[in-house]
């Protein structure tokens, strides 16, 4: 065997296989899909990754037990004293918006919740969703307020308006 003899006849690319051409053509008749069954016919899907061959699949056999609140559940940023006093200045104002931007709070949250961990030295004017009772008492000791941001609304549970009165 020669160097130029060594891809003699390997195609990089294979040619699409052209069904449905007639009887001549290798694949005419059924197309290659054979006779009947499932995947003989067009549309018919392919089964899915849970499909078990007919078996009753495990999502089906794992009992389905408790109740998860994830969904509910809201996620707060949670900031401490010691970190406020690290990075803002005395008489500030600090808003969820300035928390944001200082990078105490990076990933996606639902409010701030300010934990009273660690000493405060300077006077700060706080506004957050929640505030632990010693991150209260640490910031008004120091001679600062602390706004607390109200939640959404809770919903209205019955949608219903009272019918107005009958006039005869």
């Amino acid at each position: 065997m020669n160097l130029h003899d060594v891809h003699q006849g390997v195609q990089k690319r294979k040619s699409k296989k052209r069904v449905g051409r007639g009887i001549g053509s290798g694949h005419g008749k059924t197309a290659s899909r054979g006779h009947k069954g499932q995947y003989a016919s067009a549309g018919a899907g392919l089964p899915s990754s849970m499909f078990s061959g007919g078996q009753t699949p495990l999502y089906r056999r794992v009992p389905k037990r408790g109740f998860n609140q994830a969904f509910f559940a809201r996620v707060y940023a949670v900031v401490n004293v010691a970190d406020l006093d690290a990075l803002f200045n005395d008489g500030d104002t600090i808003t969820p918006e300035q928390l944001k931007a200082s990078g105490l709070a990076k990933k996606p949250c639902d409010g701030y919740k300010i934990l009273g961990d660690g000493e405060l030295t300077k006077k700060l004017t706080v506004s957050a969703h929640l505030f632990s009772k010693s991150a209260i008492a640490k910031i008004e000791a120091k001679g600062g307020t602390v706004t607390v941001i109200p939640g959404p609304k809770k919903p209205v549970k019955n949608k219903m308006k009272p019918r107005p009165p009958k006039t005869v």
